[in-house]
Order: C-alpha cells, then structure tokens, then sequence
C-alpha cells in the first residue's frame, strides 16, 4: 500500500512539472498560463486567411504587478521603402529598414523593485492570442 501511495504521489508531481513546460500552438482566441517561468517564447506560426501577414499579436498579464502588456510579431511585415523613408536618400540618412521579428523571448530577471519591467515574469503570466495567426508558446 505504501509503495502505491509513493507511486502515486510522484506521478503526480511529473503531470505538475510537465503542466509546467508548456510547448504548444495557441491558436487565436486561447489563453495559457505559466507559472515561475524562467523563459517563455512566443513565436508566430503560420499566416492569415489572405496569406500575406503573419502578424501574430498577443496580450500578456502579470501577477507581479498586475499590468497588461501587448506583444505584435511580424516576421514579413515591412514599410516597403527600398531605399529608406521618402527623401533619406537626399539628404543623406542611411536605410534604417528591417523586418520584423518572428519570435521574442522573454526571460526572467532578478531584483525588480517595483515589478515594472516586462522581464518581470515572475508569478503567473497569462498570454492570450489576440490575433489571427496562431503562435507557438513555450513555458520554461
């Protein structure tokens, strides 16, 4: 009997760590928590209807401090200016064009006074996809 209850009792704490490291597609409109993360990473996966965007746009909140925070990914998003802003090249200012980014990751930080920062992801943060692409989130 007491080995079944061991048993039991660590079975139970692998479901709780494994809960623990989500990995997996939320698509929009899903929420998912984590808990004491040390990292999380949002990644757009996939592109809209249209097939043109992979914006995938997300709205995180945190424990610490209680604020919400929106995050925008757009990996094929671009002002379309090959040569720079409209007269850069005139006078003289470099092409300051980039795409944007396909995943972000966030990363615990220590000693935050005031919890005002978004490396501040201690506690639970809850990500929701606020988009129409889905994204992949990693708890860890």
């Amino acid at each position: 009997m007491r080995k079944l209850a061991l048993f039991t009792i660590l079975s139970v704490v692998a479901l709780c760590f494994a809960a623990s490291a989500y990995a997996g597609t939320l698509k929009p409109g899903q929420k998912i928590s984590c808990n004491n993360a040390s990292q999380i990473t949002l990644e757009s996966a996939g592109t809209s209807s249209e097939g043109d965007r992979t914006n995938a746009n997300a709205v995180i909140w945190k424990s610490s401090n209680a604020t919400t925070i929106p995050i925008s990914l757009g990996p094929k998003d671009h002002n379309n200016f090959p040569g720079g802003a409209a007269g850069a090249g005139k006078v003289g200012i470099q092409n300051m064009h980039s795409m944007g980014r396909d995943k972000v990751v966030l990363r615990h930080q220590n000693n935050f006074s005031r919890g005002d920062s978004l490396g501040d992801i201690s506690g639970e943060v809850r990500i929701t996809n606020t988009g129409t692409v889905n994204m992949n989130v990693t708890c860890g």
